[in-house]
């Protein structure tokens, strides 16, 4: 199809226009070949008549159909040009607010002038790995491209960012680097990545200044190569700079500033440092204040001096070096305010003591003569002699300048090579990617050698631009099989050959300079003479001789030749610098001692910038003509040698590229100026590349994504198996003109504007369609109108035939209503006048009756009252009689108890010497004694507070008797008032007589007034009706209020239901955090762990490389190691001091730092072996000493026990004579201050019972301290009997633990043991965690949860005390009844001597428990104590008794035995003699089944010591899980592991306990290490691991983890040890192999989630392909290799499968699933916030399906409650804004209200990246998106853009007991753990 075709009426079309560039129009008529002139329509709606070119007949471009506006990549659009190009580019920046856009390989960045929220490390994250066109354009998207291209290809990439000022090219290079500094990291600890980063602070204080165009302008260009090692990690940088802008450090235009550091000098000159530099204002030098603009807005210059001066120290920079740079920078500020007086014409002169020149001098460190006359004169020499000139004033300021550029170059070309130094790296260098921050075209109103320059450089760039474009349009051809048709191109090499050939402008200019007399014009001359009329790109202006215009790619550009020569020579006077070369100053001379050395040339002039470069010259001091020629070396021929280098680096690499264009001159945020956009459009070589794909067949599709777009166009029977046959014939059938597209192997390529021919068509397609579908609609819809229509009519006629009926009835009853009323009303009148006969008889019966009763009622009062006293006398004598004889009774029982008291007392001192012995055996209860003791002291600690709490009950009590005395003398005041009322009713009832005579006069009156009355009545009858009717009004206000009141009530209450759950939602919130930090801070220390484990094996790698010559092997090495063999960390610290003294011999290059941090780790490592070491040493010799002297002593062994029994007992007698005397005489006191001086007189009885009670109690004492010292002094005497209670925690266990060890190896084990599992001690945190953190969010949960169980405690004890004591009472009771039933079952296991003594030991502790429980009991009252005691000791004496009879029955069966043992022999020996051996033989022996009588397992492993290793190899390194999972029981290796710890519990062998434990840990540790990255693994592990958990909680013995026990389940519970610290250690190990789940899972689903849920049609044919650009996205059709959502549903079946298999906790699956939704709700979000194709209405549809889908499968695992989807909110409101409308303000507040889990800044996001699939959709506009804005204003939410995608949900370990027993699991062969046996 002809293009001219398309021109119909309603296409539109760009015509130029002089304001906008261009102008959109549409056709009001057909265009007809021959047509002259076009009718349009401008959208402003003015018509105009536009005349075609008459030569040309050229058309205006046709405008892109609507869809395809706003394309992240220019290249998709149909019609390529210019027009087009800069609308998509101001559609795009304007109204989306989009600064990247892709053109073809080319980022075109647009300058917004305001800080977005793009480039944060989150953005970063989604960027990272994304192949370049599946995500919006950005400049992550190019260096993860440049990055990746270098890791996949193995070639060095280079990033070209271009722009003229102020476009931002600083900005885009430094985000690039930022991104490789992220992504990669660096490859050592030397953090390089921060190095790279902070070069650039210094670059721009030195390099950058303001100018009129931008505020932070480089005003040089600088190529920065960051290397990378083979793993792709930066290992270093280098960085070469281009032409510095010198003339700036002297001169400054207006409205511009010199380089910055000047500026930051002067800011910070009140710095103490900076004194001696003796500066003051930017206004006072003259180097500074020449612009007038010495303070940029929002920029402080002081503080961007700390910047720069860290990062200076950063990169190595001493303070000693910054001073010395800040001092030749003060001494050029002071330098350029020297001032010269003229003398005369030709010479002039400085003012004596001159104070700028002195200062300079000072600073500099030289001679203030010599300086000060090499300004003013200068050297000529000849052939024969050297003459002394002197120069004029001009001459000497221009010098002085000269000598100033020239120091600053220096000095930044020190500072560059200073920060390469830091940036240099020891490690080879695999691969670099280059950045290249390069200056633009440049064009001014006067263009001089800079300029010059500049744009031959561009020259060189574009050349090779386009030669890269062509290279890749030429691959893609050839890869698709297209016939190659030669593309016209622009090829700037004769631009480029006019600048640089031979006899070119540099070359003449180089020839014009060696000349004696050579001028500026003279240079003119020979241009015009060799190039003019030559050259086609060589011109001179009309009105000029001294100026020539050059036909650059860009434009024409004219330069004036006036200061040409001046800047290639750059020319410095050699006497100053030999000055400065001999100062005293050492860094000034370091500066000029490589003067001959340096490639860029040694001066800048005035107005000149210079090369700076690497490349070394021969040094000066050869020849001195070999110096002179040297010096000679312009700055052209510099400039074109290092051009030269830089384009054989950048073709050595693959280049990507990035414009930057500057949308407006004035700096306004988003404002888009048109013109200047061309301008830079056309100079950046972004619409040459437009060309060149325009040229060919600039759009290309893949067969299925065409079939899948232009499928509406075919019929049923044209769909074909073979999508390329199908496609071929639809384009046949559409396209006559085979010229117009071709058929590649993959793709279809089209020329252009044939894809808008296709949009076209297909929209009419889908037009007439729609109308059809519209046709039918609108008559369903008029039929469905009609039939409601009818409806609603007969159910009117309906009613209204109701109604009429409804009225009848009721006019039939209101007549009988009315009969009925008159009825009641005649009934009404005479009821009424009964009724008041009536009431008149029964008010006289009533007066009389109620007479009579009060008559009778006094008299039945007065009898009540007699009886009521004569019962209180009586009882009184009654009560004195019987107190007398009690009290006598009473006493005689007193005397009676204390004789027999005294007779039990003798006895119970003889039966308590006799019970020594038992005591003696007994030994090992001493430590129990004393630690019941010690409770002891604390209960009376507590007696004395409740004693307190007594008194203070007293007083209260006391308060409140007084209070009821007064209420009783009220009640008795309230009773003499009855008896004066009764006395009232007497007088009353006179009264009432009176007015009965009263009574009857008044009827007499009663007559006349009810005449009266009457007319009253009837008055107020009409006040009644008048009153009840304002009644009923005020009774309908009063419902209201009350309705109003209970609204708000309601609402209060609502109100504060809702406050508290929003509380308990905060705090359950701020739990979350706690916890979410505090496994993040596990994450964190295992990652640590990990990484020290890392370069631990690293260095011993390093150390452990052979030396060539002879090494001698270290003895202890051992080469045995097996890869599953688990080295704990003090036995891989042991080996290094040895390896660490190898590399100091080798000299290797290795990095410090880490070096120090590991010889750092050593040392301490190395302290604490040795401190274990001399503890070791220290305990044996005590043992030895002791042994030897226990030897040498003839003394019996006995005497040093005697003398200790002896002391402690002089001790324990004194402090208990004190405490009995102090109690003594409190109690003395006690008593004469409550009792009278009867009672407590010394003499009285009751004295001399306390004093009994007193002394016997005392005697008590005294016996029971003997008992006590005496088993004191025995457990001194034999220390080896000594079995106290273990803790894991005990640090005399540990100690006794180290004396036991052997050898050092031991020590280390239980060394690691101890730091593995004792997390919470001080000295292990601060070695693993060294910043503390760890340490301190723990000891703050530690102190949270104490201080919740100190007030849950003080609440308790609120409690009424006394119902307390009957709980604790009944709870002791039931724990005693539990006890004796687990001693009991098992005793009946223990064998019977065993169970004997076990019997006896548990005896023997209960009855010390309730010793010391009784004594705390009967503390106050000593009769009830000492009976007890007597009780106690009848109990032991009885125990012993029953020992020595079951010792007696023991022998008897014993004897038993044997005999019926003798009996079954001799009886089976007689058997088999009475059978034959033939019979033997062959009779055939029937096979019997014996049955094997079960043994009552305990549920417990046995495993010897030696062991353990195998144990932990067997179960945990060698399991496979798949085979555990599908044969086995879940959850079998934790089940054998617990079953062993209790074995070892039941031994009471803590040291073996706490080696299993860590063994396992390690083991578990060592397994996730190695096969981390295997879900089922993970999986497995995480599951047995939260089993071995819940088993040691369920086994504790704790009551709250007990509740679900069966009892055999209690029997099993650990009885010698706490491992509550290990169930932590365990908590925190599954925390982290649950994070390393969520990353497996995560990186398993992360390929997969896009691809499934956005990019994949589900629901096929409702969204449409749109025409890709040339960075073709991820295909959305469903391929061999891409990812659908069914793969995601088949890959969470596996994930769920696999949990339940491996037994997994449902709570923790929920966990699990919850985290798995949440990854790929956050992906698939961030995603589409970065995908502008995939906000469409279509997609939106696409999302919800897919996520329906995804609530589906959590229904069908019962798995809703989970959380899951509710994570999912997120991303199914942003899929519901891509369907809503988007029009009116009804629409945005639906929209405010439905989006509420989505930010403010994704709305706005989504909504600006929405795009139209179809013809049939709009754009949301601008002014909705900031309606909006408006209305989410208030809403507090985060300004992040994306989700963070690694967050983990803070994880949590239900308790869930298992109810299989222990004793029933069985252990598979397959294990091949037949070393362990069950008990």
């Amino acid at each position: 199809m002809a293009v001219s075709e398309l021109y119909t009426k309603y296409a539109r079309v760009w015509i130029p226009d002089p304001e906008e560039v261009w102008k959109s129009a549409e056709l009001l008529k057909d265009y007809k070949q021959g047509d002259k002139v076009i009718q349009l329509r401008l959208e402003e709606g003015k018509e105009l008549e536009y005349c075609l070119d008459p030569k040309t007949k050229e058309l205006p471009p046709l405008r892109n159909p609507d869809i395809l506006v706003g394309e992240n990549d220019l290249t998709a659009l149909s019609y390529l040009h210019e027009p087009a190009v800069l609308h998509n580019l101001k559609v795009r920046f304007i109204d989306s607010k989009l600064i990247y856009t892709y053109c073809g390989i080319v980022l075109v960045a647009i300058n917004p002038y305001e800080q977005l929220p793009i480039y944060g490390e989150d953005i970063i994250n989604a960027y990272s790995g994304q192949n370049m066109g599946d995500m919006d354009p950005h400049i992550f998207a190019v260096a993860e491209e440049a990055y990746k291209q270098m890791a996949r290809d193995e070639r060095n990439q280079s990033i070209i960012v271009s722009g003229e000022s102020g476009a931002g090219k600083t900005v885009s290079a430094k985000y690039a680097m930022r991104y490789f500094a992220t992504v990669s990291g660096s490859a050592s600890e030397a953090n390089v990545e921060e190095k790279v980063l902070a070069s650039n602070p210094i670059m721009e204080s030195i390099g950058n200044a303001k100018t009129t165009r931008n505020d932070n302008s480089s005003r040089f260009g600088k190529y920065i190569e960051i290397g990378f090692d083979k793993r792709y990690r930066i290992i270093g940088a280098n960085m070469r700079t281009y032409l510095l802008e010198k003339s700036r450090v002297v001169f400054q235009a207006e409205e511009e500033r010199n380089y910055h550091i000047f500026y930051q000098l002067c800011a910070s000159a009140a710095l103490p440092e900076f004194k001696t530099l003796r500066l003051g204002n930017a206004n006072y030098f003259h180097y500074t204040k020449q612009g007038g603009s010495p303070v940029i807005d929002g920029i402080d210059d002081a503080k961007e001096m700390v910047h720069t001066r860290q990062a200076c120290t950063l990169l190595g920079i001493n303070d000693s070096y910054q001073m010395g740079i800040f001092r030749i920078l003060a001494g050029i500020l002071h330098l350029g305010n020297v001032g010269f007086t003229s003398r005369d014409a030709d010479s002039c002169t400085i003012p004596h003591k001159h104070e700028p020149l002195t200062i300079f001098c000072d600073l500099m460190g030289v001679e203030y003569q010599e300086m000060c006359h090499w300004l003013c004169h200068r050297k000529l020499a000849t052939a024969a002699e050297t003459y002394i000139k002197p120069i004029s004033k001009l001459q000497a300021i221009n010098a002085r300048d000269a000598l100033c550029k020239h120091i600053y170059a220096k000095l930044f070309n020190w500072i560059v090579d200073h920060v390469n130094k830091a940036l240099h790296s020891a490690i080879k260098q695999h691969s670099f990617i280059g950045v290249l921050d390069i200056y633009g075209f440049e064009t001014f109103e006067i263009n001089s050698f800079e300029q010059f320059c500049i744009n031959y450089a561009n020259e060189k760039l574009q050349q090779q631009f386009n030669m890269h474009v062509f290279k890749l349009e030429q691959e893609e051809y050839m890869k698709e099989q297209i016939p190659w048709t030669l593309i016209d191109f622009y090829d700037n090499q004769p631009c480029i050959n006019l600048i640089e050939a031979k006899l070119g402008i540099l070359d003449l200019l180089d020839e014009e300079c060696k000349m004696p007399k050579g001028s500026d014009d003279s240079w003119a001359q020979k241009l015009y003479n060799t190039h003019l009329k030559k050259c086609a790109l060589f011109e001179k202006p009309r009105m000029s001789n001294k100026a020539f215009i050059i036909q650059h790619f860009a434009d024409k550009v004219e330069y004036q030749c006036e200061g040409f020569l001046e800047k290639n020579k750059d020319t410095v006077y050699e006497e100053q610098i030999k000055v400065l070369k001999s100062s005293k100053f050492k860094m000034l001379s370091e500066l000029f001692q490589d003067e001959e050395k340096a490639l860029s040339p040694t001066s800048a002039t005035p107005s000149g910038r210079t090369l700076l470069s690497r490349t070394a010259v021969k040094p000066a001091k050869a020849k001195p003509g070999q110096a002179s020629k040297e010096h000679k070396k312009t700055v052209g021929h510099q400039f074109r040698n290092s051009l030269h280098l830089l384009m054989e680096t950048l073709n050595a690499t693959t280049p990507h590229y990035v414009r930057c264009i500057k949308p407006n001159d004035f700096k306004f945020p988003f404002t888009f100026d048109e013109k200047r956009a061309v301008q830079q459009l056309r100079a950046c070589g972004v619409l040459e590349t437009i060309r060149i794909s325009a040229a060919g067949f600039p759009s290309r599709w893949t067969y299925q994504e065409f079939f899948s777009r232009y499928r509406v166009l075919m019929k049923q029977k044209d769909v074909l198996s073979d999508r390329k046959q199908t496609c071929k014939n639809l384009l046949e059938k559409l396209i006559l003109n085979k010229d117009k597209y071709q058929f590649g192997k993959t793709k279809i390529f089209f020329r252009a504007g044939q894809v808008a021919y296709l949009e076209k068509i297909r929209a009419d397609k889908l037009r007439v369609a729609c109308i059809r579908i519209q046709k039918t609609i609108r008559g369903w819809l008029m039929r469905k109108k009609y039939l409601r229509m009818r409806k609603a009519a007969i159910a009117i006629q309906r009613y209204v035939r109701g109604y009429q009926a409804r009225c009848y009835a009721k006019f039939l009853r209101r007549t009988r209503a009315a009969i009925i009323i008159q009825k009641f009303q005649r009934m009404y009148v005479v009821r009424k006048r009964y009724h008041l006969m009536r009431a008149a008889t029964i008010v006289l019966q009533s007066l009389l009756r109620g007479y009579i009763a009060r008559n009778k009622y006094q008299r039945m009062l007065r009898e009540h009252k007699a009886i009521i006293i004569q019962k209180h006398v009586r009882g009184w004598l009654a009560r004195v009689c019987y107190h007398r004889s009690l009290k006598a009774i009473v006493y005689l029982q007193c005397c009676y108890r204390r004789m027999m008291a005294k007779r039990e007392l003798k006895k119970l001192k003889i039966e308590a010497r006799s019970v020594e012995r038992y005591k003696k055996l007994n030994i090992g209860m001493e430590n129990k004694i004393m630690q019941l003791q010690r409770k002891v002291d604390e209960q009376n600690k507590d007696y004395k507070s409740l004693l307190e709490k007594l008194t203070n009950l007293e007083t209260t009590y006391n308060t409140e008797t007084e209070k009821l005395r007064n209420d009783v003398e009220r009640l008795r005041m309230s009773e003499e008032e009855a008896k004066n009322a009764t006395n009232r009713v007497n007088t009353l009832q006179e009264e009432i007589t009176k007015l009965r005579k009263e009574l009857h006069q008044t009827q007499s009156e009663k007559k006349t007034i009810e005449e009266w009355a009457d007319k009253y009545k009837q008055e107020t009858e009409q006040l009644v009706s008048e009153l009840k009717e304002q009644n009923t009004l005020l009774k309908k206000e009063k419902e209201e209020l009350n309705r109003r009141i209970h609204d708000q009530a309601k609402e209060m209450t609502e109100t504060m239901e809702k406050k508290l759950v929003e509380e308990t939602k905060q705090l359950e919130l701020d739990l979350n955090d706690e916890r979410l930090r505090y496994q993040n801070l596990l994450n964190e220390f295992s990652r640590l762990e990990e990484r020290y484990e890392d370069l631990k094996d690293e260095v011993n790698l390093m150390v452990s490389i052979p030396k060539p010559g002879h090494k001698r092997t270290d003895s202890t090495h051992s080469s045995n190691e097996s890869e599953y063999t688990f080295s704990s960390e003090i036995t891989e610290t042991e080996d290094l001091p040895l390896r660490m003294e190898e590399p100091s011999e080798k000299k290797a290059p290795l990095d410090m730092s880490l070096f120090l941090k590991l010889q750092k780790r050593v040392t301490e490592l190395e302290q604490e072996k040795q401190s274990l070491q001399d503890e070791l040493d220290r305990k044996e010799e005590q043992a030895l000493r002791t042994k030897t002297r226990e030897e040498e002593e003839e003394r019996p062994p006995m005497r040093g026990a005697e003398l200790e029994y002896e002391s402690l007992k002089r001790q324990e007698l004194e402090s208990e004579n004190k405490k009995l005397k102090n109690e003594l005489n409190e109690l003395q006191k006690a008593l004469l201050e409550k009792s009278s001086p009867e009672v407590t007189a010394p003499g009285a009885p009751a004295y001399r019972v306390l004093l009994d009670q007193l002394t016997s109690v005392s005697e008590e004492l005294e016996v029971r301290k003997e008992e006590v010292l005496i088993l004191r002094s025995q457990l001194v005497s034999q220390k080896e009997a000594i079995q106290p209670k273990n803790t894991m925690t005990d640090s005399t266990i540990l100690l006794e633990d180290v004396q036991k060890m052997k050898d050092k190896g031991e020590i280390a084990q239980a060394y690691i043991g101890l730091k593995e599992t004792n997390r919470q001690s001080l000295q292990d945190y601060h070695m693993l965690n060294e910043d503390g953190e760890l340490w301190l969010v723990y000891e703050g949960l530690k102190q949270t949860n104490r201080l919740l169980e100190s007030q849950l405690q003080s609440q308790k004890k609120s409690h009424d005390n006394e119902l307390e004591a009957l709980r604790g009472e009944i709870q002791s009771l039931k724990e005693e009844n539990n006890r004796q039933q687990q001693l009991l079952a098992q005793n009946l296991q223990l064998p019977p001597e065993a169970r004997i003594e076990a019997s006896l030991q548990h005896e023997i502790t209960r009855l010390t428990n309730e010793n010391l429980f009784y004594e705390e009991l009967y503390a106050d009252d000593p009769m009830k104590y000492q009976s007890y005691r007597i009780s106690l000791y009848k109990r032991m004496i009885d125990l012993m008794e029953q020992l020595e009879k079951q010792d007696k029955t023991v022998r008897k069966l014993k004897k038993q035995l044997k005999v019926f043992a003798k009996k079954i022999g001799e009886l089976e020996v007689g058997q088999m003699e009475n059978i034959s051996p033939g019979q033997i033989i062959d009779e055939p022996i029937r096979p019997v089944n014996i049955p094997r009588k079960e043994k009552d397992f305990q549920g417990m492993l046995e495993y010897k010591k030696d062991d353990e290793p195998k144990l932990v190899k067997n179960l945990i390194l060698d399991l496979k899980p798949r085979g555990v999972a599908v044969n086995l029981i879940p959850g079998l290796p934790a089940y054998i592991l617990f079953m062993c710890v209790r074995h070892a519990d039941y031994l009471n062998d803590d040291q073996k306990v706490r080696s299993l434990l860590t063994s396992t840990i390690n083991g578990i540790k060592k397994v996730l290490k190695k096969r981390g990255d295997d879900f089922e693994t993970v999986s497995f592990w995480l599951s047995n691991t939260c089993r071995f958990l819940h088993c040691l909680k369920q086994y504790s013995g704790e009551e709250g983890f007990m509740k679900h026990n069966t009892p055999r389940q209690n029997e099993h519970c650990l009885t010698n040890f706490d491992l509550a610290e290990y169930r932590q250690v365990l908590s925190d190990l599954a925390i982290q192999i649950y994070q390393q789940l969520v990353r497996v899972l995560e990186n398993i689903l992360q390929p997969m989630i896009v691809s499934g849920m956005l990019e994949h049609e589900t629901i096929q044919g409702v969204s449409g392909v749109k025409p890709p650009g040339l960075r073709k996205r991820t295909s959305s059709i469903a391929d061999e290799g891409t990812y659908t959502l069914d793969s995601i549903i088949r890959q969470l079946n596996t994930f769920h499968y696999v949990m339940c298999q491996h037994g997994m906790d449902p709570e923790l699956i929920k966990q699990v699933v919850k985290q798995t939704f949440y990854i790929t709700g956050a992906v698939t979000l961030n995603n589409l916030l970065l995908r502008k194709d995939m906000c469409s209405w279509s997609k939106g549809m696409q999302i919800r399906y897919n996520v329906s889908q995804l609530e589906e499968w959590l229904r069908d695992k019962n798995l809703m409650n989970s959380g899951a989807k509710e994570t999912l909110e997120p991303l199914i409101q942003a899929a519901q804004l891509l369907q809503v409308k988007k029009k009116t303000d009804e629409d945005a507040e639906a929209i405010c209200s439905m989006c509420n889990a989505l930010t403010t800044a994704q709305i706005v996001k989504v909504l600006n990246l929405y795009t139209p699939v179809n013809e049939f959709e709009e754009r949301v506009s601008i002014s909705f998106i900031r309606t909006i804005q408006m209305r989410l204003r208030d809403r507090k939410d985060s300004p992040q853009l994306l989700m963070d995608a690694k967050h983990i949900f803070p994880v949590t370990f239900p308790f869930n007991p298992s109810s299989l027993a222990l004793e029933t699991i069985q252990i598979p062969a397959s294990l091949g753990l037949a070393f362990i046996s069950r008990v």
